[in-house]
């Protein structure tokens, strides 16, 4: 599949396989609730287990009716682009089907590719590329086991293995960091010193 077509079946709702900054990713768009949904049935996953939304610029946020404070646009622009997702609050009704607790769960991936492709499509959901409880595929190939004729594209990019990590999840409160969950390349040393920053 050349880039452009991957573009257009994206825009049109499409689901797909791609690589993501961490991990192979199950692609399709975060503003488009039949195609959230569509991958919530792929993955097996429980309802209420809301996906991170991927962005490609700060105008994103406003795509996902996501506001910040100067305050916390410092402390993002510290850890944004990079492998952080936030939780930020968020509680429009319209988009509920993302939510969890009026709130959702923000990434902006450093990563050229990804963030060319979400500058072209708008904010994506990519979850790993496995049904839940399943080791997440590390190649198309083992992406293609697990969803066959079942997703709209694979795009292999450069087809290299991806092992890495999920994101570490944090959130922001009362100007301080609290971490989640502790994912690829970050520590606890490294969001002591973006407070003090």
């Amino acid at each position: 599949m050349k880039y452009q077509d991957l573009v257009k079946t994206i825009r049109k709702g499409g689901v797909g396989i791609l690589p993501t900054d961490t991990i192979y990713g199950l692609v399709g768009l975060a503003l488009a609730p039949v195609t959230v949904e569509r991958i919530y049935k792929l993955k097996k996953r429980s309802d209420g287990k809301p996906f991170i939304v991927l962005i490609g610029s700060w105008q994103d946020l406003e795509k996902i009716n996501v506001e910040i404070t100067p305050d916390q646009k410092k402390i993002l622009k510290k850890v944004w682009p990079g492998p952080v997702s936030v939780v930020l609050p968020c509680d429009n009704p319209r988009l509920a089907y993302l939510h969890q607790n009026k709130n959702l769960a923000i990434r902006w991936a450093k990563n050229n590719f990804l963030n060319r492709l979400i500058k072209k499509t708008g904010p994506l959901v990519a979850p790993s590329a496995n049904p839940e409880g399943l080791k997440p595929a590390e190649t198309i190939t083992e992406a293609k086991k697990y969803f066959g004729a079942e997703v709209d594209f694979y795009f292999a990019n450069n087809g290299k293995r991806l092992t890495g990590q999920s994101s570490t999840l944090i959130e922001i409160k009362n100007g301080k960091i609290n971490i989640l969950r502790q994912g690829a390349k970050t520590s606890m040393r490294m969001f002591a010193q973006e407070e003090k920053n």
